[in-house]
């Protein structure tokens, strides 16, 4: 039977529940074709997280061999590092041993070294205690003193003026007279010889070579040698 509005036949009770079931059944079988059982879920997504891990594995396996990489190239890196300064110390710290050896060396050498001697003073020169050693020691100090004279000239001024008698003394002259006698090998009067004295001789005026040398100054000054006396002077 018809509807008079819609025109279609209208649909009695038991078709509207047939219809309703077999639209049911149509809606549980697309949507178990649609929706995977709990088992192929399980499976999926089983499947699925063992992808991602499996992935993530390998990436960080990846990430962990290139650091491990650096990080054995860094210590390879720090240790040519400190072993080329250990070398370079050890080096330096021979050079200096080396260097220090050598000095020392050269110091104990140096300190070997036989020390050369001083030249040795010339010994004294020893003279005769007579008229002869007195003449030549007398002319050593003149010629120290720049003192002019000769042994000729002094020995034959000695034997007229005292005979070689070094403790001579004169009482009869004028010079006695005048209480300032002539006294020593060469006669001479105590002012003169305070005079003329020499350095380095005795003050005593009977002394020899302090006589001698006294009187061949005076000479010298007056006379431009002994020399040149030949009488009293």
């Amino acid at each position: 039977m018809r509807s008079p509005i819609s025109g279609y036949t209208r649909l009695t009770k038991v078709h509207k529940f047939s219809a309703a079931g077999i639209a049911g059944a149509g809606a549980a079988a697309l949507a178990f074709a649609l929706v995977p059982t709990a088992g192929a879920k399980g499976d999926a997504q089983s499947i699925g997280v063992k992808e991602v891990a499996w992935n993530t594995s390998a990436f960080g396996e990846t990430q962990q061999s290139e650091l491990t990489k650096q990080s054995d190239a860094a210590a390879a890196q720090a240790k040519t590092a400190a072993e080329a300064k250990k070398k370079a110390d050890d080096e330096a710290k021979a050079k200096a041993d080396k260097e220090r050896a050598e000095q020392q060396a050269a110091s104990r050498s140096e300190e070997r070294k036989p020390v050369e001697a001083a030249p040795a003073a010339p010994a004294p020169k020893v003279y005769a205690n007579n008229l002869d050693g007195w003449i030549r020691q007398s002319l050593d100090i003149m010629a120290a003193k720049g003192i002019p004279g000769t042994y000729n000239g002094i020995y034959r001024n000695i034997m007229r003026e005292s005979t070689g008698n070094p403790n001579a003394i004169n009482n009869w002259d004028s010079n006695a007279a005048a209480g300032i006698p002539s006294k020593g090998l060469l006669q001479v009067i105590d002012p003169t010889f305070k005079a003329y004295h020499v350095d380095g001789t005795s003050w005593n005026i009977y002394d020899p070579v302090a006589n001698i040398t006294a009187a061949c100054n005076y000479a010298a000054k007056v006379y431009g040698s002994m020399d040149n006396v030949n009488s009293a002077y």
